[in-house]
């Protein structure tokens, strides 16, 4: 029986030390919900208001970081996400449905970036001119498709030079 008493010491310590490394470290696995902006919500790359320009907006939230990062332009978001320097941890990245948004002053309806539907090259401009329609479901990408054309995309298929923000500032009469 005493060899029993070193085992089991030894089983329960190992098992006690395991749980207690679990319980100190950083929740960052665990899922955050998309924030809401108001009228002084500002696009972290350029100060605009987000709530003064039509189209779909989006946020990261990066690891480390309270609140997240709001961008007034999908194409900035990927223009974003795409560069070579970006080497933040995310924890997550949220984009607006525009089949239940209204375009022109859209609010709330955020769905997970990695999940939605992209549609480029339309007609209908965002914030800073061209920019990529976002949709949770793919009836809604063919409707706005139909009406406005443009390129059905899914998140793993926006590349880098498809996104180049040259265009939307430089253009911009309300800046």
């Amino acid at each position: 029986m005493s060899t029993l008493r070193p085992k089991y010491f030894l089983l329960l310590s190992s098992t006690l030390c395991l749980s207690l490394l679990t319980a100190c470290a950083p929740q960052e696995s665990k899922p955050l919900p998309p924030v809401e902006i108001d009228a002084r919500t500002t696009c972290d790359l350029d100060g605009m208001l987000l709530a003064d320009y039509p189209g779909p907006k989006a946020q990261i939230h990066y690891a480390g970081q309270a609140d997240p990062t709001f961008f007034c332009d999908t194409v900035e978001l990927f223009n974003t996400l795409l560069a070579p320097e970006q080497i933040k941890a995310i924890r997550a990245v949220y984009v607006q449905d525009m089949g239940r948004a209204d375009w022109e002053q859209p609010k709330g309806h955020w769905i997970e970036a990695k999940g939605a539907l992209f549609v480029l090259g339309s007609k209908r401009h965002g914030s800073m001119g061209p920019t990529i329609a976002t949709f949770s479901a793919e009836s809604d990408a063919q409707v706005f498709r139909e009406k406005w054309g443009g390129k059905l995309l899914r998140y793993h298929e926006i590349k880098r030079d498809m996104v180049d923000l040259s265009g939307g500032a430089l253009h911009d009469s309300k800046m």
